[in-house]
């Protein structure tokens, strides 16, 4: 391992970094390398996927209008705020590590293979909250089609139940099913 520097915050090597140097030579492997492989089709595909998926924020902006009242326009300045420095914060991170591999490769050029580690799975648990949010939205969406069609899901298979606060959503779990196959 002699393209990682070892750091002395940690026993171990969990807190060895890679240098830029190496992971920009690491992206140049043709291994490593990633190709340009979406079409106008996918992208397109792609669009319409955020333009349906974010209907979920629809929802949420009917359930601030009725509970929250006028801390929402704070709230949204307040997040305005802290996206654009998370948006400085990553623009930083790409000029210094011109590389792809988002928060994880800053992270291990950075801080170290651990912290790393743990910001990759994190970006994993991310991407599973969104997908299944999104499921859900979609499942809303089906089931209400299907209500206005008469054909009605039991109780116990279209998501959160009034009694006990719990469910199975029957449509959403299918429907992660079919993009992960």
């Amino acid at each position: 391992m002699s393209d990682h520097k070892t750091s002395s915050r940690g026993a171990g090597g969990y807190f060895r970094t890679k240098t830029v140097e190496q992971s920009i030579r690491d992206t140049e492997e043709p291994d490593h390398a990633l190709t340009r492989s979406l079409s106008a089709l996918d992208l397109t595909v792609f669009g319409v996927g955020v333009v349906i998926g974010t209907g979920i924020f629809v929802l949420t902006g009917a359930v601030a209008k009725e509970a929250a009242g006028p801390a929402v326009a704070i709230s949204f300045a307040v997040a305005g705020l802290v996206c654009g420095l998370a948006a400085l914060c990553y623009a930083e991170f790409a000029s210094t590590v011109p590389v792809a591999g988002s928060a994880y490769t800053f992270s291990y050029a950075s801080l170290g293979e651990l912290p790393a580690w743990i910001i990759g799975w994190d970006l994993v648990l991310e991407m599973a909250l969104g997908c299944a949010v999104v499921a859900v939205g979609w499942s809303g969406y089906i089931r209400s089609l299907l209500d206005n069609a008469g054909w009605n899901l039991p109780q116990a298979l279209s998501g959160t139940s009034q009694e006990t606060g719990f469910g199975f959503d029957l449509l959403a779990f299918l429907l992660v099913l079919a993009l992960t196959a």
